[in-house]
């Protein structure tokens, strides 16, 4: 089909799709169900999906570029030969697919984490230690103002002073107890810990079990390409899991949350929203098989004398224009499909009544109430109360790019629609031009020719000339070869297009980088310029998708889950951000802080625990399979200090001199320390014992020795 005649089916389509919304309009009046749950669903609808219009069009465009479709409004011209389109939208989509996707899963756990508030509450504000009698003896004989730091005196100097003074410590055991007491300290229990890390395994095996992983790739791609990424959750169903009962079969039947993604295109959310926190209702369509709708039933508090209605009375789906406008071909399918909406937002209390829905005593006073509604040919399939407390709408929509104005964003195919649009245009003149240039032209001069003739040309074609000068008979002509120049556009455009979207070429692996980029260190630079966006796009993720969906999946277990040791006073964050360090760098950090923090002053002040678990996870490995936990990394060091004494160090060995003969110790020379082994002139250093001072032994004469 000519593209010509493309274009004015589109045209065609489009009157017909403006009509087809006139029409509903005139129509709504006259409809039975105005006035009715189903009414104000259509309502809804049609008005959600009127004002999607625009953006349709926009992501068919992105589409189309990803695909490397030329649309119907692309008109060429009848010297165009070539109609190559050259696929750079797609290698830098999927090239942020991957960057977002390589951030948010690096640490192979789904990147959010729960942890205990601040101040949590339930927490004991004080704590006191216990002391058995030798505690009072032990502050008798070491008193708190020789610990301090005199005028001028350094922290070596201080560990230095004090150290004569441990003989005069007797040992003795604290024990923890809650409550203010005598000995109040800045320590604070933290039973909360307990709980947050429960509920966080809690929420992890949940989005586990709902393939949470897979849906948020499905988002994450959706986001670069069309600007906007959907989930949704959690939503109740009932799962069947396998038991065995004295050898039978008898499975069990479990309500639990689950998650998925949204397509963009099945979502409608309320036009007058500039974001998901100002929704007053969302509306997803659903295309369903005759078996996935009788599969409802097996949902919680689906109608199943309506589902039975609305499948007998026939298919329902009639696909949309940007549906057809996405098919490669034109065969229209012949399975029978139904359209299902589903609607989650608030409704006017009246229209509720003859539902046949329970309002609860509390809401009843008000206006409106927060419902969920399934349709289909008519039909209420589902008409329940929004059973989440603090109530909310379950779908999440992530910008690649914010805009102010909209709840859908921008993505990379958008920002470089002109400039894909030149590369196309640029590479076909140069690809015809060369064409044209690499093949000669040939002009034939009849009248020196005996008629009648094959005038194809081919190697070894032999011509009868009847008349003229030779060689005026037929003539070859080339044209200009300026695909060079065609070419050098084509690079200027491509340039613009990593400026416009903010991944430059190097990050997906284009080569040719010159100057700085060829160092370590440039090539670390640059793509740690080129880290600024995907930065912004993972931080967009954390607000607008994962924060929200895990402080989703915690209430739903704080209320509904009866295990109460789970719950307290929790905050559930998103840690997509965390990941994008590189791990190599931010593994150096950690193990360079951790060579810090031995120093026995600082080590009190450092949470080992944590930076053990974040080297782990900087190496890609789980911390939860390689690192103890405090009680059993106690027992280890228990276990290695009693190795060490059965299994004592050998002695040094004696040093042999050039005769065979062993040789005497040596003392080191002034200033040398214990352990070196060589002195400033040259020769070896016995390492011998070394008193430290405040010991038995020590004469203030390091070149001496002992007295």
């Amino acid at each position: 089909m000519a593209e010509e005649d493309l274009f004015e089916n589109e045209m065609a389509m489009d009157s017909i799709e403006s009509n087809a919304v006139e029409d509903t309009e005139e129509d709504s009046y006259s409809d039975p169900s105005a006035g009715t749950v189903v009414g104000l669903v259509k309502e809804h609808y049609s008005r959600a999906s009127t004002y999607r219009d625009t953006e349709e069009r926009r992501w068919i465009q992105a589409y189309r570029n990803y695909r490397g479709l030329y649309g119907p409004d692309v008109q060429f011209t009848s010297t165009e030969k070539s109609r190559i389109f050259v696929k750079v939208t797609k290698t830098k989509v999927l090239a942020a697919y991957g960057q977002i996707v390589e951030v948010l899963f690096g640490n192979h756990k789904f990147p959010i984490s729960v942890d205990p508030t601040t101040l949590p509450e339930g927490v004991a504000e004080s704590v006191f230690f216990e002391s058995n009698p030798d505690m009072q003896k032990a502050k008798e004989q070491f008193s708190p103002e020789e610990s301090k730091l005199l005028p001028g005196e350094t922290v070596v100097s201080l560990r230095e002073r004090l150290a004569g003074l441990k003989s005069k410590l007797s040992p003795v055991e604290d024990i923890l107890k809650e409550g203010t007491g005598n000995t109040a300290t800045e320590v604070t229990l933290h039973p909360a810990m307990v709980s947050a890390k429960k509920m966080e395994k809690k929420i992890h095996d949940q989005l586990e079990e709902s393939n949470a992983n897979k849906q948020l790739r499905v988002a994450a791609f959706e986001c670069a390409l069309f600007g906007t990424g959907v989930m949704k959750g959690p939503f109740a169903i009932d799962k069947e899991y396998s038991n065995y009962v004295e050898g039978e079969y008898k499975p069990t039947i479990k309500t639990v949350p689950q998650t998925s993604s949204v397509s963009i295109w099945n979502f409608y959310p309320d036009p007058d929203a500039a974001n998901m926190d100002e929704a007053e209702y969302v509306i997803e369509r659903h295309k369903m098989s005759r078996t996935q709708i009788r599969a409802l039933k097996r949902r919680p508090f689906f109608r199943n004398n309506a589902i039975d209605t609305a499948v007998n009375m026939g298919e329902s789906y009639i696909k949309e224009w940007w549906e057809q406008a996405m098919e490669d071909d034109s065969n229209d399918s012949k399975a029978e499909r139904y359209e299902v909406l589903e609607f989650w937002g608030n409704v006017d209390i009246e229209v509720l009544e003859g539902h046949e829905v329970e309002i609860p005593d509390n809401l009843k006073d008000l206006d409106q109430v927060s419902v969920n509604i399934w349709i289909c040919n008519g039909q209420v399939l589902r008409l329940v109360m929004n059973p989440f407390t603090p109530t909310l709408i379950p779908y999440y929509a992530v910008p690649y790019e914010v805009n102010p104005y909209s709840l859908f964003g921008v993505g990379i195919a958008e920002n470089m629609d002109d400039t894909q649009t030149l590369m196309n245009g640029f590479m076909r003149m140069a690809v015809d031009n060369a064409a044209l240039s690499g093949n000669m032209l040939i002009e034939v001069d009849e009248t020196n020719l005996v008629p009648g003739q094959d005038l194809s040309v081919y190697p070894g074609k032999v011509f009868r000339r009847q008349g003229g000068a030779p060689g005026q008979a037929i003539f070859g002509t080339k044209f200009p070869n300026v695909s060079n120049e065609n070419m050098q556009m084509f690079d200027r455009a491509r340039v613009l297009s990593d400026e416009s979207t903010g991944f430059p070429s190097f990050a997906h692996g284009q080569t040719g980088v010159s100057g700085v980029g060829r160092t370590a260190s440039g090539i670390s630079m640059l793509m740690s310029a080129a880290n600024g966006s995907i930065r912004n796009v993972v931080k967009n993720v954390d607000d607008y998708l994962l924060g929200p969906l895990a402080k989703s999946f915690f209430n739903f277990n704080m209320q509904f889950d009866y295990d109460d040791s789970i719950k307290g006073d929790l905050d559930v964050k998103a840690r997509g951000t965390e990941s994008l360090m590189a791990n190599e760098v931010r593994s150096q950090r950690l193990m360079s802080f951790l060579q810090v923090v031995q120093n026995p002053v600082l080590a009190p002040f450092a949470k080992m625990d944590y930076i053990i678990r974040e080297i782990a996870k900087s190496m890609d490995l789980d911390p939860d399979k390689i690192v103890n936990s405090m009680s059993d990394a106690s027992v280890q060091a228990e276990i290695l200090k009693k190795w060490k004494e059965a299994n004592p160090a050998p002695p040094p060995q004696p040093q042999v001199g050039p005769d065979g003969q062993p040789l005497p110790p040596q003392a080191g020379p002034a200033g040398a320390q214990a352990g070196d082994t060589q002195g400033s002139g040259g020769g070896n250093i016995g390492t011998g014992s070394v008193p430290t001072p405040g010991e038995p032994g020590f004469s203030g004469n390091t070149g001496q020795g002992a007295a």
